[in-house]
């Protein structure tokens, strides 16, 4: 477990702080599993994990995490209303092509949701584009050419997403160098950490 700690991202923190114990948790676009394996290990969650790549699901496999290989653009179809507690979709809403069908079966499937991504109105990333390049940083790390990033978004733009669509924001963390960012966190925040509910 230390090992996994101390390679943690640092959203997995607040994202724990947000998930009581033994609660039910759907993780989607999982990667090799290692958020959930954090929340087993630090809450006791259980649930699934949901990842497409067939070396993310072997690597889900060995760190014990129960995997499901499945195309998340094809929906949630597979599972009940209100299965879960909570619905996970962390660093992975920026590469979805429909965000507003995944949001709505997040909240079909699971009490609430939370997502994390990478803000494209921190100021550093503001300040490549004014340079005339696309930001690459550690949490856009990909060249414009090989991104699987498609929905890039700001801080703002997905409270206005929210708003707009009824969906009610519960919690908001936007971290920068791992810390809160409390003050302008459209500009100064590098990473947002959302719980929201229906």
């Amino acid at each position: 477990m230390n090992g996994l700690r101390g390679n943690q991202r640092p959203d997995f923190a607040v994202i724990a702080e947000w998930i009581p114990q033994g609660a039910r948790v759907l993780d989607l676009g999982c990667g090799d599993g290692t958020l959930l394996k954090y929340l087993q290990q630090t809450r006791g969650v259980t649930g699934y994990g949901i990842e497409i790549d067939d070396g993310n699901v072997l690597e889900c496999v060995k760190n014990g995490v129960h995997v499901i290989q499945s195309d998340l653009e094809r929906g949630l179809a597979d599972f009940d209303d209100g299965s879960f507690d909570f619905v996970l979709l962390s660093q992975t809403l920026q590469a979805m092509r429909n965000t507003e069908r995944i949001v709505r079966e997040m909240l079909r499937v699971g009490r609430a949701g939370i997502v994390t991504f990478p803000n494209f109105g921190y100021w550093k990333n503001r300040l490549h584009v004014l340079r005339g390049h696309m930001p690459i940083s550690e949490n856009l790390p990909f060249e414009w050419f090989n991104t699987p990033n498609i929905h890039l978004c700001t801080v703002d733009d997905f409270e206005k997403f929210c708003s707009q669509r009824g969906i009610n924001i519960v919690a908001r963390t936007v971290l920068t160098g791992g810390r809160p960012a409390t003050a302008l966190p459209n500009l100064l925040g590098e990473l947002a950490v959302y719980q929201f509910g229906g």
